[in-house]
């Protein structure tokens, strides 16, 4: 379902101290819905509108700067919102020792050009935000990757369908790996598409 994400959704501190600790307990239940693992590094979560509101009332909330942080806020989150016609993803490599991290990470540019969803036929491939490059001239790549899947129409109608098979595939040369979505997941994020 397509919704946008602006200045009028957004709570007053006040407002949101009454329902944060709700909100997010929402939200821990949400995410569980709408994450997986892809190989031994790599966490993938399934954005939607309550995942970016939360995102933008909880940044206002620890930096508390106001009207201009809202703005900023709203430029860097309200587009990770699906539109109805996409699946929006962020995806975080997840290696706890630091130096280990940036061995593995040297290794790694261009991954986001290696990412795709393949069902029913069809294959998604991944589209990076363009907000700042992702990969280093040296090959090096960020450890947080923001990614769209855009969607036709037949693609939306076979994504949906009852037991539909989707993968998950990153085909890096150094990090080859795919993970079937989970049903539960395939289901919470079907209900982003129109």
């Amino acid at each position: 379902m397509s919704r946008t994400l602006t200045q009028s959704d957004i709570l007053s501190t006040d407002e949101y101290l009454k329902v944060r600790l709700a909100k997010r307990r929402e939200l821990v239940a949400l995410k569980k819905a709408r994450q997986m693992h892809i190989g031994p590094h790599v966490t993938v979560s399934f954005e939607c509108w309550e995942t970016m509101w939360y995102q933008v009332q909880e940044m206002l909330y620890i930096e508390k700067g106001g009207e201009e942080q809202l703005k900023d806020e709203l430029l860097a989150y309200a587009p990770m919102v699906p539109n109805g016609r996409e699946l929006v993803v962020t995806l975080m490599f997840e290696i706890e020792d630091v130096a280990r991290r940036a061995r593995v990470l040297a290794t790694l540019g261009g991954v986001e050009e290696t990412i795709t969803l393949s069902f029913s036929g069809h294959r998604i491939k991944a589209l990076s935000e363009q907000d700042v490059d992702r990969t280093t001239a040296e090959g090096k790549t960020s450890a947080v990757h923001f990614l769209h899947f855009p969607f036709d129409a037949a693609q939306i109608n076979d994504f949906k369908q009852a037991g539909s098979q989707v993968i998950f595939a990153i085909d890096h040369k150094n990090y080859q790996h795919m993970a079937v979505l989970p049903e539960i997941v395939r289901l919470s994020v079907a209900q982003d598409l129109d």
